[in-house]
């Protein structure tokens, strides 16, 4: 088994916050639910976490340092996972029950290199 990281990526523009309390737990279940099943089928090595909105970015060995999320992306980053499966087909074949996809979010699915 090889390892991926799963980037999930939101819209800069994207109303992706729940509207209530009601929402919010259905959305967690659906994510809980799918971890669930990733986790049954031996593909989860890490649920990872949910990131914060904000950030920094170092541009340089100066130390040059810009506040996020970013003006020119487009995308945000909302969290990560680790997940194993045997190539990049079956990691983006997992990706797709992700309900991110229900708000207009992506996966980003990036092979772990061995070093």
């Amino acid at each position: 088994m090889s390892e991926f990281l799963y980037l999930y990526r939101n819209p800069a523009n994207s109303q992706f916050a729940p509207d209530s309390p009601h929402q919010l737990q259905e959305r967690l279940a659906k994510w809980t639910a799918w971890f669930k099943d990733l986790e049954a089928k031996q593909h989860i090595k890490s649920p990872g976490h949910p990131l914060e909105s904000k950030g920094a970015v170092v541009k340089d060995k100066r130390g040059t340092v810009t506040d996020g999320p970013y003006a020119e992306s487009k995308d945000i980053i909302g969290g990560y996972s680790l997940i194993e499966a045997k190539d990049l087909a079956q990691a983006a074949e997992l990706a797709r029950g992700c309900p991110i996809f229900e708000h207009g979010g992506v996966v980003e699915v990036r092979p772990i290199r061995q070093m």
